[in-house]
């Protein structure tokens, strides 16, 4: 008879758990040594594992350190501008004095009318060359002419006036001395011839005056020379005491011709009477013109502190023309050498020019500077730069006093123009 557990019809769900009871009955059990050697190679591991990540965790982090200070330095780095500077260089010795120059004639007057009335005619044009007492303009006065007629009565009647008073007044002198007059009537007399005779001179002085205004009306040249401008015309109408601006002719002696220039306080002591000059013009191109400097003017102009010179210069031949654009070259003496430094190293802050300076410490230090001559591509720096300064070439609008900046090495193409600051 067969067991109950292996009827068919027994639980279905007890028969896999029995088996596997039955199959770990069957095999043999590990013994502790085993297991021990098991969990001593996990721990191990386990350890190792956990070593290698705190390796990688301490690298990372590290790295990270090391990557933020070296973007830190990087970004100061950055922010210190890099500029390029260059030494004042000191020029030529003796060197050329270039200025501007005006030209005048040796005399130059405007030419205005002295009475009142019409222009009646002109005789001389613009270009025409006159002498002394040539007549240049005819005006009609008839005023004047109506007014000294006047004068002319007024002193016929004063004279007629006197010469009655003075046969009365010796009339009266007789009769004093028979006393048949009274003296304070004589003294009266007298008195009166006296007073006529100062009418008659004042008549007279008037009349004077009045035939003078009338010879204005005949403008004649006061010298000689050239008609550079004639401002009047037949019918004009002329006031005399009109305001300045308002002359008949403008006359100038061209025979020689005075050059003004103003010369730089710095170069004031060098600029003496005699000193050398060549005059070069715009319209004789490659010509130059020897000229002397003939006066100064011994003081300078508080505004622009600059010193005013006069040259002469003969002009017989008329070859150079009064209004000229004239440049101007002294020759100086060796001892005014000044530094020089490029154009493009000035700042314009303020009233005053500007440079930057590199200090030794790396830091910008701005100067103010007076500028003398600009040559282009450098200029003249008469005060506010020492020869070893380091300026700052190209300097940006942000720069500033106090700055701290980096010094960048100079461009190998033109090596003797900029140098690093020390």
């Amino acid at each position: 008879m067969a067991d109950a557990d292996d009827a068919p019809g027994g639980t279905d769900g007890q028969q896999p758990e029995r088996r596997a009871a039955e199959r770990r009955k069957s095999q043999p059990g590990m013994d502790s040594a085993r297991r021990d050697a098991l969990g001593r190679k996990v721990r191990r591991y386990t350890l190792l594992v956990g070593g290698i990540a705190v390796v990688l965790a301490l690298w990372g982090i590290v790295n990270r350190l090391v990557t933020r200070s070296e973007l830190r330095r990087s970004a100061a780095q950055d922010a210190v501008a890099t500029v390029v500077t260059a030494k004042p260089r000191w020029s030529g010795a003796g060197g050329e004095l270039v200025l501007p120059g005006i030209v005048q004639g040796y005399i130059e007057s405007p030419i205005y009318a002295r009475t009142s009335g019409y222009v009646r005619a002109w005789r001389t044009d613009i270009g025409a060359r006159v002498r002394k007492g040539d007549l240049l303009a005819d005006i009609e006065t008839p005023e004047v002419d109506k007014q000294l007629a006047q004068a002319r009565a007024d002193l016929a009647t004063a004279q007629e006036n006197l010469a009655i008073s003075v046969i009365t007044n010796q009339r009266w002198q007789g009769l004093l001395k028979t006393q048949a007059v009274s003296k304070q009537d004589a003294d009266n007399r007298s008195a009166d011839a006296a007073a006529k005779k100062t009418t008659v001179d004042s008549a007279a002085q008037n009349v004077a005056r009045l035939r003078d205004l009338e010879s204005f009306k005949r403008v004649i040249a006061p010298f000689d020379g050239v008609i550079t401008a004639r401002n009047t015309d037949v019918g004009y109408l002329i006031n005399a005491g009109q305001a300045p601006g308002t002359e008949l002719f403008r006359l100038a002696d061209i025979h020689r011709l005075r050059i003004y220039a103003q010369v730089p306080e710095a170069y004031a002591a060098a600029t003496e009477t005699g000193l050398k000059a060549e005059l070069r013009f715009v319209e004789r191109p490659g010509v130059g013109y020897a000229a002397d400097t003939i006066r100064t003017s011994n003081a300078l102009d508080p505004a622009a502190r600059t010193l005013q010179v006069e040259l002469q210069l003969d002009n017989r031949e008329a070859q150079l023309l009064p209004g000229s654009y004239a440049e101007i070259h002294f020759k100086l003496p060796p001892s005014t050498a000044t530094l020089r430094l490029p154009a493009n190293t000035v700042l314009f802050r303020g009233p005053n020019l500007q440079v930057a300076v590199v200090a030794s410490d790396h830091t910008i230090k701005l100067k103010d500077i007076d500028q003398g001559r600009d040559f282009g591509k450098t200029i003249e720096v008469l005060r506010g730069v020492d020869p070893d300064d380091a300026v700052v070439v190209n300097p940006s609008d942000s720069i500033e006093d106090g700055m701290k900046v980096r010094i960048a090495p100079p461009p190998s193409s033109d090596p003797s123009t900029v140098h690093p600051a020390s």
